[in-house]
């Protein structure tokens, strides 16, 4: 694990003032609701859209999809960037929906912290769970919000311990409630012994922080009524006694959360946030690659893509590359490798994103997302350098869950239907599997939802309309081995054999039991659930 304090390396100040974070959650914790406040308060937007609002001017700004705005879910990742106080934002946005994991799993590559979101009444919740985990491989820093804390939420002391006990990571707040539901009037800062209070008139504005010396000023009486003053203390005292002091090295290692109470509805507790992400959280982190590590003081510029986004904006059938800058200071029209073909690329129109909306990216450093528009060339897992043959590791491609048949609705637009599901191979957004034997191909995903943002997508982007059937297969895995001996396992077995959109063997199972049989009848041969998307 790498020390990201003691050995961090001394970054120019434009590098330094970087901070490149995802924002997870299980679905409807009200992760979308915060990340608005956040443009809000950095200046990006006028007035906060919600989830559920009507109307276009009140439509969230990061969920684009014509299926986002109407199901009120973020089904994919997107990317904004915007300044707050001293600092440059980079923040990204994960679908909170489960069945699209992998997309949020890819995204956590490109993030030096996490921001976990969860709901006060409901605390960790299952995909809470899941996201953390795959966090803690990373040794990410995570900041939790502990957000509703206006509506019936559960005992403080209850939240912490289940999230102390369920994560197995120590908490430690930096705030802390005054009141909960509709007594909730605010929150006591601990880590700069302020008074934060809720102003529940205005939903975009947020109140003065109240400067007070300590717990025992008579001030507070003024603001507080006895009853939650006297708990307040009472509280405190247990959660100084009880819970560790905030320790930035162990923040930074992935081992201690700090934890933020608030409303983000009410736009309560998000600056405090805000301002900790600033004031602790992780400057831009070394990129893990080979042949070397990539360290962000470097002057040659590299980046790897992460997403790539298709018709973004349905008047232009455009694809986007999502490009995480791992070192130097990028100006557009700077030619960089393509690692895989190793041919030049000149980066003529970069974008720096608000969501759906972009605009031309003149410069950008180390520790910022920048869209690279492209014809395919650029694929999830490649890397782009001043010349040196680096790539960018650990962006995992997982086997799917669910395998159905896709025909297209009108059999004279089949060649149509290709294009499209290479796409949305290319993309991330699904498997695509050319079967050896038969025709028509088998889409693999994580969830079922994923099937129908497919079906909607492939109709409005293509207007090609598209049936999904059951398929005889449950499962894939990749083959890997000596050429000869795949080349033999394969003729051996054409009726179980498919390509993925890189042409890479594919062994589709039924059961269980055909894995079995594969690595007991052919032990030269490795079947795999994951694959590298390195190239």
């Amino acid at each position: 694990m790498l020390d990201r304090l003691s050995n961090a390396p001394e970054l120019p100040p434009e590098i330094a003032r970087r901070r490149t974070f995802a924002i997870i959650s299980h679905p409807d914790a009200g992760k979308t609701t915060l990340t608005e406040k956040f443009l809000l308060f950095g200046g990006a937007i006028q007035m906060a859209g919600q989830v559920r609002a009507k109307g276009e001017a009140r439509r969230t700004r990061s969920d684009f999809m014509a299926m986002e705005k109407d199901r009120g879910i973020s089904v994919s990742a997107s990317a904004m960037s915007f300044d707050y106080r001293n600092f440059r934002y980079n923040l990204v946005d994960t679908p909170g929906h489960s069945d699209f994991s992998e997309d949020t799993y890819r995204t956590l590559t490109a993030v030096d912290a996490a921001i976990m979101v969860i709901d006060g009444a409901k605390g960790v919740e299952s995909q809470t769970r899941k996201l953390f985990e795959v966090c803690r491989l990373r040794d990410l820093p995570i900041l939790t919000f502990c957000n509703k804390m206006d509506r019936e939420s559960r005992d403080t002391f209850d939240i912490v311990d289940e999230i102390q006990e369920n994560l197995a990571i120590d908490v430690t707040p930096a705030s802390w409630p005054i009141g909960r539901g509709r007594e909730f009037v605010g929150c006591y800062d601990m880590l700069h012994d302020r008074l934060e209070l809720m102003d529940r008139s205005d939903r975009n504005r947020v109140a003065e922080s109240i400067k007070i010396a300590g717990l025992d000023d008579p001030k507070l009486a003024e603001h507080v009524p006895a009853n939650l003053l006297e708990q307040l203390r009472e509280e405190l005292e247990m959660a100084r006694e009880l819970l560790p002091p905030f320790d930035r090295q162990a923040f930074l290692d992935g081992t201690l959360t700090p934890i933020w109470f608030g409303s983000a509805i009410n736009s309560f507790g998000v600056k405090e946030l805000m301002d900790g992400i600033g004031e602790f959280g992780p400057e831009p982190q070394v990129q893990s690659a080979q042949p070397r590590q990539i360290s962000p003081d470097e002057k040659k510029v590299s980046g790897f893509v992460f997403k790539v986004q298709a018709n973004m904006d349905p008047k232009h059938r455009d694809r986007v590359a999502f490009v995480r800058l791992a070192s130097g200071h990028f100006e557009r029209g700077m030619k960089l490798t393509h690692v895989r073909s190793k041919k030049p690329m000149a980066i003529s129109n970069p974008v720096l994103f608000l969501a759906a909306d972009r605009e031309l990216a003149e410069e950008a450093w180390a520790g910022d997302i920048i869209g690279i528009p492209n014809h395919g060339q650029l694929r999830i897992g490649d890397t782009l350098t001043e010349g040196e043959a680096l790539r960018v590791t650990g962006i995992p491609s997982f086997a799917p869950e669910l395998l159905q048949n896709c025909r297209a609705g009108d059999p004279m637009k089949a060649k149509h239907l290709d294009k499209a599901l290479m796409q949305f191979a290319e993309e991330g957004a699904a498997k695509v599997f050319k079967p050896m034997l038969g025709s028509g191909f088998i889409v693999g995903v994580v969830g079922q939802l994923q099937f129908e943002v497919l079906a909607s997508r492939i109709e409005m982007e293509y207007g090609l309309p598209v049936r999904f059937e059951p398929s005889q297969f449950t499962s894939a895995r990749w083959v890997s081995g000596p050429k000869d001996k795949v080349d033999r396992f394969v003729q051996a077995n054409k009726g179980h054999i498919a390509q993925d959109n890189d042409g890479d063997v594919v062994f589709l199972t039924r059961l269980q039991w055909d894995i079995d049989r594969i690595e007991r009848d052919h032990p030269e041969l490795t079947l795999t659930a994951t694959k590298e998307m390195m190239v």
